[in-house]
């Protein structure tokens, strides 16, 4: 064992010393660090700092162009197995029919809040004379009834756009290619001034009056009965007056466009949506167009309050009149009803009776509940008519 030459007993002996100076040298004096040489200064921190690339002792670690290169490759590559990543129940929708399955209701809405480039070319562009429509039922039955060019319906979002009708609404918007989109509620009063619109709105082309001509009196089987209005200025008696005559049977709606009260959102939400299905006639002279149908046989009626006072026109209850002709039924504004020029026009006034003796003040309806009152009575007596005249042929 000692006749190994002294090289190696040099050697050996170096060895031991390297291995005893990493145990003692990194927790004592740096002075033992002789023992090392000059070849192997590993344990101090400056020789550590100059070997990971900094000169300054106390610099943070930047790192290389070949380190940065390494993260943002593992950066993406992460990021794209997250991307590519698909939840376990698509993969077994995928495996079974090649596509991902969801419930009928989201179906229904697919809400397109960022359409495709050929859709956003062939909708309609909204004008400057466009409205906002809200409510359920005005909204889809200007999506069903197509009379209005519709540019955007608008949506509540939460909870409210998983109710039926609304998804009805929305299913009707994708169908015609209309753009749908979630908005706040905030937003939604905003663009309805304050009105109920059930979590719905329609950004849409406004209605206008149609002209009375010889086409619109053409109407269907039986006798006509058209109900003409002069100066409504309410847009809720007027929608519910349209929503009582379309329910009841009217023919013809025909009002005065002067001092009434326009076509406006707020009248189809007060007749529920009846604005966007029937049509409202238009006439500046109302004289001029009463005188004309009575020459040419019509029955022009008028309506009165419960105390119609001293006239030269006989006044009976709506009950006793019965419709033998075709029948134009004249109801006036609020507070001061037709106008004398109309009830000189008229053959024939029709009053509701009162039910009892009415205190001072209390003298009549208002006037959409008493054109409810007078059609009802009218129609159901045309209707009778019809029948016994049905019956003798």
């Amino acid at each position: 064992m000692w006749l190994c030459s002294s090289n190696h007993q040099h050697r050996f002996l170096l060895v031991w010393c390297r291995k005893l100076c990493r145990l003692v040298v990194p927790m004592g004096s740096p002075a033992g660090s002789s023992l090392l040489g000059p070849e192997d200064r590993s344990w101090d921190p400056a020789v550590r700092r100059r070997h990971r690339g900094s000169t300054t002792p106390n610099a943070p670690h930047q790192p290389t162009a070949a380190e940065g290169m390494s993260d943002r490759r593992r950066s993406s590559s992460q990021s794209k197995s997250l991307k590519t990543e698909i939840p376990p129940s698509q993969k077994r929708n995928l495996e079974k029919g090649g596509v991902s399955k969801v419930s009928s209701e989201l179906r229904k809405l697919c809400l397109e809040d960022f359409p495709t480039r050929e859709a956003r070319q062939s909708r309609p562009k909204p004008t400057e004379t466009s409205e906002v429509v809200f409510g359920v039922a005005p909204c889809l039955l200007a999506l069903t009834q197509r009379r209005r060019k519709a540019y955007q319906l608008l949506v509540k979002d939460g909870e409210t756009s998983q109710r039926a009708s609304v998804l009805t609404i929305c299913e009707e918007a994708h169908r015609r290619g209309v753009q749908v989109s979630r908005v706040s509620k905030k937003d939604l009063d905003k663009m309805s001034s304050g009105g109920v619109h059930q979590g719905v709105c329609l950004r849409a082309s406004p209605l206008s009056f149609l002209p009375v001509d010889a086409e619109s009196d053409a109407s269907g089987a039986g006798v006509p009965l058209w109900l003409v209005l002069d100066r409504i200025q309410d847009p809720m008696n007027l929608g519910a007056i349209l929503r009582s005559a379309y329910f009841l049977g009217v023919d013809k709606v025909v009002s005065s466009l002067h001092y009434s009260c326009p076509l406006s959102p707020v009248v189809s939400k007060a007749s529920s949506g009846v604005l966007e299905v029937m049509g409202v006639y238009g006439c500046d002279g109302l004289e001029d167009m009463l005188r004309s149908r009575a020459a040419g046989g019509w029955q022009v009626v008028g309506t009165v309050g419960a105390d119609p006072g001293e006239s030269q026109v006989p006044v009976i209850p709506c009950s006793d009149f019965r419709v033998t002709g075709p029948t134009m039924v004249l109801m006036g504004g609020e507070g001061e009803g037709l106008s004398g020029k109309l009830l000189s026009v008229c053959q024939t006034l029709l009053t509701i009776p009162a039910g009892r003796v009415l205190s001072p003040g209390v003298d009549s309806l208002n006037v959409s509940v008493a054109a409810g009152i007078l059609l009802h009575s009218l129609l159901l007596a045309r209707s009778r008519c019809s029948s016994q005249k049905e019956a003798e042929n």
